[in-house]
């Protein structure tokens, strides 16, 4: 067999199936081609035959997910995020999708081509996802009821994927070849592919399963989102807004003007953006003609330069939309409606352009071409004509500055406070609580791994995390001394031994806790190991639940010393405290076997031991600037701040990256202070003795990094 046009690749699986690390990729889109040397059975020639990369799709409901497969999918969408401009160079995308199976998949999609991205109009829309490499875990296998996390991204012309567990769910990046088809979730509507790919297969068979995914999804989803009409728009409200562009005009570096309309006339007076004539792009004479059926809407940060590409006349979706009421001026009884695209993609935040052929579109521009213009100029109520004198003198710069640039960060409680300047807190007693409003300047570790500790709640000390070099070493130690045959099948534990290989005299010794008097499933059960290697060890972890690392006594197992973990739990290894810990006999595990359904929780397994657990913790030190003052502000965190556990960054390449990523988005390196993005956080001052002076301290809680910046 001969393959060519493929591409290499690193291959994510390499270190559990022990294969090469390096793989071939294929793909259609890509022209790969195969060529298969046969034998044929009535001559003697050789054939060579060439079979272009074009396989029988078949499609997996998400329920049958599985680890190191790559797999095709159908979905109905059940939340997504329109294309937004990440943070580097490419646009991003977030959808959910659900299928029969109530299992819900979320997509994080990377593309410089903003086509490229899937064109997702609404919520029940369908799409079809190809090529999706799934890896996971064995126990990923049986999560057929749980959430799945997918997490594709396409960087320029080359996708990856991988697909790994985190919170109980499978997630991935796109391999190459990775593409999509999405279609109307409207049941009855014209099944159309919506692609910007001059290549793709379509059957019959395939557009039975999109009309079934349509009935189910209008059944079983909320199909139809906060829609609403210019007409029937109350303040303080969030709706999507299908509209035309008639003008934009450039405020801010961090805000911009869209002038829109519906057809439909706003009941309430709404603003109007002071703009310089010059600066507004748009067809001024119909602008003017329809000022009474247009609103203004400022879009902020991540959305403006979206905004600046929109061409005036093209038909927009606005997702997220927020209606806000607010006074003129010194006359509390005058009131209008502001509508503020905010920062952000929360909720689903964002702008959508629709193409002319759109439904959606087709309905508007016939209800467009009906209204009468001269009719609507010659209402007589109160209009946005009538208090335009009203707002001429107010400072649009009041109105962004309380909209544009939302934090980075969300508070989880306190909301009632209010803001406190920081030179404010600087010179107040101690201990307080506060609600501030900042932006970090610097922060340490540079190392983001090295901020994970281990922590210990009980003496309040905090320690470095062991590496494997000097677990190995306990365990090579430990090693040395052969095992007590006597100590072997106790009536709560089974012992297999075998000798090592090519070791000498090294003795393997496996015993196996059991319940009800039997051994359960390996995903089950916990195991006690004596005379392994961390490399043993590390392929064990990988098969069974727990395994805890003991010696041989002349009377009994005991654990090694706290310097090792006394427990492992897949990647995670759990320590005790030293100092606070009061260790029992490993014969105390026997009252854990008995219950009827032993579940091996780490707390419950280190409270039989006597074992005082430390806790993995992020600890970091903030410098915050809000321009009024600066101070140091302490992170001690266990995953709340960045969603992310700090027990197993250490072990996860993935989370390291994502925990940069988010901190590269917190502080940007080379930013100036004006620049650098804003952090809503709770804080509170503290002292501390330091020798015979007291230091005043601060520490940042009930915070955590907005949805749309993870």
């Amino acid at each position: 067999m001969v393959v060519a046009g493929f591409n290499v690749a690193k291959s994510f699986s390499a270190n559990e199936d022990d294969h090469h690390c390096c793989q071939l990729e294929v793909s259609e889109d890509a022209g790969s081609n195969i060529y298969i040397y046969t034998k044929p059975y009535l001559v003697t020639t050789s054939e060579t035959a060439s079979m272009p990369v074009a396989p029988k799709y078949t499609y997996t409901p998400l329920n049958h997910l599985k680890g190191g497969t790559i797999v095709n999918l159908y979905g109905a969408v059940k939340f997504f995020k329109p294309p937004y401009i990440s943070k580097g160079t490419d646009y991003c995308s977030v959808v959910t999708i659900v299928d029969q199976s109530n299992v819900k998949l979320t997509c994080t999609l990377f593309n410089g081509n903003l086509d490229a991205l899937p064109k997702i109009y609404k919520i029940g829309d369908i799409v079809r996802f190809h090529r999706i490499k799934t890896q996971g875990t064995a126990h990923t296998e049986h999560l057929s009821g749980l959430g799945l996390q997918l997490d594709i991204t396409a960087r320029g012309n080359k996708a990856k994927e991988k697909i790994r567990e985190y919170n109980e769910q499978m997630q991935g990046i796109t391999s190459i070849g990775f593409a999509s088809l999405t279609f109307d979730g409207t049941v009855g509507a014209p099944i159309v592919p919506r692609t910007s790919s001059k290549l793709y297969t379509f059957t019959e068979e395939e557009q039975k399963t999109i009309e079934e995914l349509r009935i189910w999804a209008a059944s079983n989803l909320s199909v139809f989102g906060p829609t609403a009409k210019l007409s029937g728009v109350q303040p303080m409200l969030f709706f999507d807004l299908t509209c035309q562009l008639l003008g934009k005009a450039e405020i801010d570096g961090s805000s911009f003007l869209l002038k829109v309309w519906d057809g439909t006339k706003c009941s309430y007076p709404s603003w109007k953006v002071l703009v310089e004539e010059s600066d507004l792009e748009g067809d001024k004479v119909l602008i003017h003609r329809l000022r009474n059926l247009t609103v203004d809407i400022l879009v902020y940060d991540n959305h403006v330069q979206l905004a600046k590409s929109l061409k005036v006349g093209s038909f927009l979706r606005i997702y997220s939309l927020h209606s806000k009421q607010a006074s003129a001026g010194n006359q509390a009884d005058v009131s209008y409606v502001e509508f503020h695209l905010h920062g952000g993609t929360c909720y689903g935040r964002g702008i959508r352009v629709l193409p002319e052929n759109n439904p959606d579109v087709k309905e508007l521009k016939a209800f467009m071409d009906s209204v009468i213009l001269t009719e609507s100029q010659n209402v007589e109520s109160t209009s946005s004509m009538e208090v335009d004198g009203t707002f001429d003198n107010l400072s649009y710069q009041s109105y962004s500055e309380r909209c544009q640039q939302l934090s980075v960060t969300v508070l989880t409680d306190h909301q009632h406070l209010d803001d406190t300047a920081l030179n404010t807190i600087l010179k107040s007693t101690v201990p307080q609580q506060y609600r501030i409003r900042a932006k970090l300047r610097t922060f340490k570790p540079q190392n983001l791994y090295q901020s994970v500790k281990l922590y210990c709640s009980k003496c309040n000390s905090l320690q470095e995390v062991p590496d494997g070099d000097d677990f190995d070493l306990i365990l090579r130690d430990s090693a040395v001394t052969a095992p007590n045959p006597e100590v072997h099948n106790a009536l709560w534990y089974d012992s297999a031994v075998w000798d090592a290989a090519n070791q000498g005299q090294r003795k393997i010794v496996v015993h196996f806790v059991k319940h009800d008097e039997l051994l359960q499933e390996p995903e089950d059960t916990l195991i006690m190991v004596e005379g392994v290697t961390l490399k043993e060890i590390r392929k064990l972890s990988r098969r069974f639940k727990c395994i805890i690392p003991v010696k041989s006594t002349k009377e009994d197992l005991e654990l090694l010393d706290l310097s090792a973990p006394f427990l492992l739990q897949g990647k995670i290894w759990h320590y005790g405290c030293k100092q606070c810990s009061k260790q029992k006999t490993i014969q105390s595990l026997s009252s854990l076997a008995i219950e009827e359904q032993p579940s091996w929780e780490p707390t419950e397994i280190a409270k039989v031991l006597g074992i005082e657990p430390l806790q993995y913790v992020f600890v970091m030190k903030f410098t915050l600037d809000d321009g009024t003052g600066a101070l140091d502000a302490y992170l001690f965190d266990y995953e709340k701040f960045f969603q992310i556990p700090a027990s197993e960054v250490l072990t996860s390449n993935l989370l390291q990256e994502k925990m940069e990523m988010i901190m590269s988005m917190l502080c940007p390196s080379g930013t100036k202070l004006d620049d650098l993005p804003w952090l809503e956080c709770f804080i509170r001052s503290y002292n501390i003795r330091d020798g015979m002076e007291q230091q005043v301290c601060y520490q940042i809680f009930d915070t955590m990094v907005a949805e749309d910046v993870i």
